[in-house]
């Protein structure tokens, strides 16, 4: 069994989720069952998903809930570009945010690379 607090990548992202759902509270109160919600559970999603896979003993499934946790981060990422668009978010909010949401996709995208070499 791997160990998820070792991972940069895991770091990141629990990072971006305590980041998003910091965001979020400041967002119109019309939207806490519409964006709101759906940034926080995709926020939530991607260090659950390396955690989990982490109890993975198969590479192979390992690998794929990495996967699943990248999804999530895009998916995340969509989110955060439209909350920002329609105006939700505070200017510095928006700053960190992005900042670790590009850092984590591209430690989570290089960790899934060096796995599939291997």
């Amino acid at each position: 069994m791997r160990d998820h607090t070792k991972l940069r990548a895991f770091e990141l992202a629990d990072e971006l989720a305590l980041a998003i759902y910091k965001m979020t509270s400041a967002f119109p109160k019309e939207e806490i069952y519409g964006i709101t919600s759906q940034m926080r559970r995709a926020a939530v999603s991607v260090p659950s998903n390396i955690v989990e896979g982490c109890t993975r003993e198969s590479h192979t499934e390992y690998l794929r809930f990495l996967e699943i946790a990248f999804g999530s981060l895009r998916e995340l990422h969509y989110q955060f570009s439209l909350s920002a668009r329609l105006g939700y978010p505070r200017k510095e909010s928006i700053e960190i945010c992005e900042k670790l949401l590009v850092e984590t996709e591209k430690v989570l995208a290089s960790l899934m690379r060096s796995l599939r070499k291997s």
